[in-house]
């Protein structure tokens, strides 16, 4: 659902990463050869970022005031009702044993931890994954193709296009929740990666090439459950770095 809004925010803490260890810079160039409408995307980048900046950062602010017993709460039931999407995709890139595991992690969630506001399934043992259709796609051998960052939902891919209605369609509440539980999700999701916008914020680089090539390597990352093969990652560490002119 509105989850995937706001993962080019999270991609930017792994990409903080890499860019801290490439070196101090002063200038920045795009020589991504998978953003050919780089010009197009940057425009919808800075209609997100006024957006965000005048009204989920703010509003997000003021969220963040509430009791931190309350919005973990309101994280897992978020997590929780968007958790059939991971089983789904499990079970179609062949994870049939972290499926039938995933599953049980949902319900355990939904039951015991009363709609998923209490997260007991990890305390059984019953690990978090994170799974999506764009994973799923490339897993089948579909390339990643051109980057895309669209208006309101953020940065993504020709490959991770299709996911956006599947992870709608395998969200619960797509089917149960008022518009102001969407809201609500918008909200928690831009507090809980406010850390991850401050580093791209305080950064000497441009914020849309940090963007989208830490968006690259999350997905690598992703995709690699958490493995990626040392060439992939060079590959992608390589992007970043090459958009850095060193002093």
């Amino acid at each position: 659902m509105i989850t995937h809004t706001l993962h080019g925010c999270r991609a930017i803490i792994v990409g903080a990463i890499v860019l801290a260890v490439s070196g101090c810079a002063t200038t920045v160039t795009s020589v991504d050869p998978t953003d050919p409408w780089e010009p197009a995307n940057r425009s919808f980048y800075a209609f997100n970022d006024t957006v965000d900046r005048a009204v989920l950062e703010p509003v997000s602010s003021l969220y963040s005031k509430l009791p931190r017993g309350l919005r973990r709460s309101v994280h897992n039931f978020l997590d929780n009702a968007a958790y059939p999407g991971t089983v789904l995709n499990q079970l179609l890139q062949g994870k049939f044993e972290l499926a039938m595991q995933d599953s049980a992690r949902f319900v355990f969630n939904t039951t015991l931890g009363i709609g998923g506001l209490f997260d007991v399934s990890t305390g059984f043992g019953l690990e978090r994954h994170e799974e999506d259709f764009g994973q799923t796609l490339a897993v089948w051998g579909m390339e990643e193709g051109n980057y895309v960052h669209y208006p309101v939902l953020g940065p993504s891919s020709i490959r991770d296009t299709p996911g956006i209605a599947v992870e709608m369609l395998t969200d619960v509440l797509t089917y149960v929740a008022a518009p102001p539980l969407a809201l609500l999700e918008v909200v928690a999701q831009r507090e809980d990666l406010a850390s991850a916008a401050k580093v791209r914020d305080e950064s000497a680089f441009d914020p849309y090439v940090f963007t989208r090539e830490a968006y690259h390597q999350r997905r690598t990352f992703l995709i690699y459950d958490g493995n990626p093969p040392l060439d992939d990652f060079d590959e992608d560490e390589e992007g970043l770095q090459e958009v850095v002119v060193a002093q």
